[in-house]
């Protein structure tokens, strides 16, 4: 079963990761695509892999922080494929690592430009054009770091992946009358080009996979399931939450 058939969706940071693999389950699910990310050439990528598996999908490239990006994936989804359904905002950065009083102001701006600035231009355009359709989905990539556990060295990354889950909530409250509801996606650390980052040297992975419940990381595919479910009429009366998929890291203690 296809469980967004007829339906037309907006991804960001599509190029690698939990955008990757949520475009491709989406595609895969019936979904319409526009997908955004800064590099073309993984964009296209992507593209023709969706393709090759019957699906559509459209690459815009751009900077996530302009407002005249935000503005032009709404665009073309509503020229090319009629409208919008489901808005994937699920670009972002680690920002810098450090103590807050050793954060440069310029690192500080820029992590709560990508990570939150841009959830507000996204939904600023994303908002109209589902309340066009009678409703929607819009998504959000939060994180459990700033919600449930504080994380040392991660004050900019915590303050605006907190900060997004304000803003689910508020948006949630003021557009379901319009049918459209929005929820913030908590992930756990996943295996991801941003995650393998992170966690380059074996001791350090070893460290976070210990910090889960279930003493992994997870596979993209996993949280872009948690997506999908998002996404679709199976949370049909599901908005305003921030759902933890987060191997039982805000729990575990052992």
């Amino acid at each position: 079963m296809k469980q967004l058939a007829g339906k037309v969706a907006i991804i960001t940071g599509a190029s690698s990761g939990i955008g990757y693999h949520t475009a491709r389950l989406f595609a895969q699910h019936g979904a319409k695509l526009v997908v955004t990310a800064r590099r073309i050439e993984e964009l296209n990528v992507l593209v023709e892999q969706i393709r090759q598996e019957d699906g559509v999908a459209i690459a815009v490239a751009g900077d996530i922080r302009n407002e005249q990006l935000a503005q032009r994936l709404v665009q073309t989804a509503e020229e090319r494929f009629g409208g919008l359904d489901i808005a994937f905002n699920n670009a972002g950065t680690m920002g810098p690592s450090g103590p807050i009083q050793d954060t440069d102001l310029r690192d500080w701006n820029d992590t709560l430009a990508i990570n939150l600035t841009s959830a507000f231009l996204g939904v600023k355009y994303q908002i109209p054009a589902m309340a066009a359709r009678g409703g929607g989905s819009i998504i959000f990539t939060s994180t459990f770091v700033g919600y449930t556990v504080g994380m040392p060295g991660m004050g900019a990354y915590a303050a605006s992946k907190a900060g997004m889950i304000g803003l689910t909530q508020v948006i949630a409250a003021e557009c379901g009358r319009q049918g459209i509801r929005v929820n913030a996606l908590l992930p756990g650390g996943t295996d991801t080009p941003m995650g393998r980052a992170a966690t380059a040297a074996p001791e350090a992975r070893q460290f976070v996979e210990n910090l889960h419940a279930l003493k992994r990381m997870a596979e993209p595919q996993e949280i872009a399931q948690s997506a999908l479910y998002l996404a679709s009429d199976a949370s049909s009366f599901v908005t305003g939450t921030a759902l933890l998929v987060d191997g039982g890291v805000s729990i575990n203690r052992t």
